[in-house]
């Protein structure tokens, strides 16, 4: 399997880069082809901007849309996002690593996305008519690849259970999950999260390794989070809104799981 692990921590030697560390090797002792993007260590360039277009006329209002699509169609987009396109495409499973900061990914990997995900490429494909509203929310340009989320918490498990003060890392996660990995068609597996991290010790790190290696040998088996796909009757088109009889009387993310 090809593997594209995407992390996203500044310190090499944190809890992060020893699991960053592990995880690599892990994949690689089980015959898989692993490809890392640090995002700190190549110094990314996090905001999006008319940089991002090689031949953008700086005269002109900065789009970001258009400038993003045309770059896409004629090839001047910059290299460093490119090359990272490339690593998506070549991907089976793309594995997103990051600390949970301020109950989200820190702003480097958010700019990555942001660049990344090009129009054309993760969205603003597909047609749009009174039936199929574009290819995404389970089709798209990443559609057949899986992707899962490598978390780690400062907070106790229960601060982040359903009664939890943080609120459900299953609904803190669902932007991400949802919007970022299952919009362009990804199979969005359960995370694997770490809490406590600011408590860890060398005693407890083997045990935590052996966790995630079982999620990790489990890549290509593990059911994804059943979310609903949206041009496959769940939804009414163009509104995009749940049909009726599905979840009645129910709101917010999770009825858009089935």
């Amino acid at each position: 399997m090809n593997i594209l692990l995407v992390y996203a921590h500044p310190e090499a030697q944190s809890l992060n880069g020893s699991l960053k560390n592990f995880a690599v090797k892990h994949l690689q002792d089980a015959g898989h082809q692993v490809q890392v993007s640090d995002l700190y260590a190549m110094k990314w360039k996090a905001s999006l901007d008319g940089e991002d277009r090689t031949d953008r006329d700086s005269a002109n209002r900065f789009s970001p849309v258009l400038d993003s699509r045309i770059a896409l169609e004629q090839g001047t987009q910059s290299a460093d996002i490119a090359l990272e396109q490339e690593k998506l495409l070549w991907a089976d499973t793309v594995i997103l690593q990051f600390p949970l900061w301020w109950f989200s990914m820190p702003a480097i990997l958010k700019g990555w996305v942001e660049r990344v995900y090009a129009y054309g490429f993760a969205y603003g494909v597909g047609e749009h008519s009174d039936t199929h509203w574009g290819d995404r929310y389970g089709e798209g340009t990443l559609a057949g690849k899986r992707a899962m989320l490598l978390v780690t918490a400062g907070g106790w498990e229960s601060h982040y259970s359903p009664r939890g003060i943080n609120g459900p890392i299953e609904d803190i996660l669902f932007p991400i999950h949802h919007g970022i990995l299952y919009y362009p068609g990804f199979d969005v597996l359960p995370p694997f999260v770490a809490y406590r991290t600011d408590r860890f010790d060398e005693a407890k790190f083997p045990d935590l390794c052996s966790a995630l290696g079982k999620r990790l040998d489990a890549l290509a088996s593990t059911e994804p989070l059943p979310f609903r796909k949206q041009n496959f009757g769940d939804y009414a088109i163009p509104q995009l809104t749940l049909r009726e009889d599905i979840a009645p009387g129910r709101s917010g993310f999770a009825v858009h799981l089935k």
